[in-house]
């Protein structure tokens, strides 16, 4: 065990020495790190606790998406029959379910039959359980399709699966750092945001689905009719969104959606000097746009936003350029933050805000100090009680619980990790860890020394038989923090993170670090006596 190849000792310098490094950019400032080579970046971010900020808990409507997925129903139905040419009427949505009836007999079964089409087996996770979308049931002429259970919960999780990608990319134009945003059980969101402060317009940014449509204007049909409750079937009565609000009635049809959107930037119109928001079509979108614009010229369309009529201009030529832009009573500021909303997506369903907090930096500065304070008294008195106990060999074991705690930020600083309180509590606690496991260590040694054994002969066993102990009490640790990382969430993770990582620095350091030291110290002095 004290054998060292000149190969196997430079491998263990050096991989201590790299890893260390590593946790070097926490100790200098951002803008001095800002300098260097992307891959040398990475660095430990304080958590909420330790820096402050906002803790926003949003939670998907389910009771949009469950519409949604109605609607949805609804048009399939419409287009299959259609399609099939099968004549029908009382198409509506009613409950939970779709109905509609089938006007003549003699294509009752084929109707049923093509609508069975729409009930698939549904993917995802519960893809196998044999499960599908649509349970379709007939009385007569009338057909009834119910969304499942199954495809609801299948469908929340896409939701907040697609929304969480969403609100990263809303979050991240604010130019903020480290955001942590993760799923909290089944149809929440969990979004941190270090260092923020005023929260107001990550909500605002938050509280939008964005969900942008360029619809026509109905001029066939008298607004005035509309507010008198007669909406015909195939448009909606939506309002500005500026004050004083204004009656609009738009068709439903979806010329084209802000899905085809590839970029938006906010700027000024060059004969108003007022801000605006320019928008770029893909491909797809372009030539949609453009056929759209060109059998339309003189006629009135509408920039829909989250049914708020942004604008609504009259088509005076064919736009064929795949771009244009949206002007509507906006300040400099409600221009960026729309561009950053068409940017990111609109959201698949709308989030509700049920929980926010804000920590202030003082109660973040007050638990670093603490920190600091609780981690240097208790690093103090390991170092005197290893000193006091083991002499030259407690000195040996304090280098290698230094190298092991530089480690630890090494590691969390190359993961870009968040350190948080609990994350402080898992270090001290591996700190505890692996001085435990040199302290098995040279109990063992003693005892080696007390059966008789030479100074060397009982090093190399007190390293031996140690080694099966310390493995078997670090791996029921780290089966405890892997449980911990896959059923905890938030600072709980954290902590299982830390205390992971710890351990396997640990393990390392003990059997490699100390073992390197006290062999080095042995082949120097060829000890007749084990000074411990």
């Amino acid at each position: 065990m004290l054998y060292f190849s000149r190969w196997k000792a430079a491998a263990t310098i050096l991989t201590a020495l790299v890893i260390c490094l590593c946790a070097v950019p926490n100790f200098f400032p951002s803008d001095v790190v800002a300098g260097w080579p992307k891959w040398a970046q990475r660095h430990l971010v304080l958590g909420l606790d330790l820096q402050g900020g906002s803790h926003i808990l949003l939670e998907v409507d389910s009771n949009a998406v469950r519409k949604e997925k109605l609607e949805t129903t609804r048009d399939d139905v419409r287009r299959v029959l259609r399609d099939a040419r099968i004549g029908y009427t009382g198409l509506a949505i009613r409950g939970n379910s779709v109905e509609v009836r089938v006007r003549e007999d003699a294509n009752a079964g084929q109707a049923l039959t093509k609508l069975r089409e729409l009930s698939v087996p549904l993917g995802g996770i519960l893809g196998g359980s044999g499960q599908r979308n649509l349970e379709i049931t007939s009385d007569g002429n009338l057909v009834r399709l119910t969304v499942s259970d199954a495809a609801m919960i299948e469908r929340i999780r896409q939701s907040v699966e697609q929304s969480i990608q969403i609100i990263e990319r809303r979050v991240n134009e604010l130019g903020t750092v480290e955001p942590l945003i993760q799923r909290q059980g089944a149809d929440r969101i969990l979004v941190q945001v270090p260092g923020l402060q005023d929260p107001s317009r990550l909500k605002e940014l938050l509280g939008k689905t964005a969900k942008l449509d360029f619809r026509m204007v109905d001029s066939n049909t008298p607004v005035e009719q509309a507010l008198q409750g007669r909406v015909p079937p195939e448009d909606d009565l939506l309002y500005s969104a500026s004050s004083p609000k204004t009656p609009y009635l738009i068709e439903k049809r979806v010329l084209v959606s802000g899905g085809d959107l590839t970029d938006a930037q906010p700027g000024f119109d060059q004969r108003t000097s007022e801000p605006i928001v320019s928008f770029r079509f893909n491909t797809s979108g372009a030539r949609k746009f453009a056929q759209a614009t060109q059998e339309n010229v003189g006629r009135p369309f509408a920039i829909v936003l989250d049914n708020e009529v942004i604008s609504a201009p009259v088509i005076r030529e064919p736009i064929l350029g795949g771009s244009g832009q949206i002007s509507g009573s906006f300040t400099v500021q409600s221009a960026n933050d729309l561009a950053i909303l068409l940017r990111a997506g609109a959201l698949p369903a709308p989030l509700t805000i049920i929980e926010e907090r804000t920590v202030g930096p003082g109660l973040g500065a007050d638990s670093i100090a603490k920190g600091k304070l609780s981690s240097y008294v208790g690093a103090g008195l390991v170092v005197l009680f290893m000193l006091a106990t083991y002499g030259l060999f407690g000195l040996f074991a304090n280098i290698a619980v230094a190298i092991n705690v530089a480690m630890i930020f090494g590691v969390l600083s190359l993961l870009n990790a968040t350190l948080t309180l609990p994350g402080i509590a898992g270090i001290v606690l591996t700190v505890g860890i692996a001085v435990d496991s040199n302290v098995l260590i040279y109990e063992r040694i003693r005892e080696e020394v007390r059966l008789g054994r030479s100074a060397i002969s009982a090093i190399d066993a007190g390293f031996s038989r140690a080694l099966a102990t310390i493995l078997d009490s670090n791996i029921t640790t780290f089966i405890a923090a892997a449980v911990l990382f896959y059923i905890g969430t938030g600072p709980v993770r954290g902590f299982a993170v830390t205390l992971g990582i710890g351990i396997i620095t640990t393990v390392f350091t003990a059997f490699t670090v100390t073992r390197l030291i006290v062999a080095t110290w042995v082949r120097w002095r060829r000890p007749q006596r084990v000074p411990i």
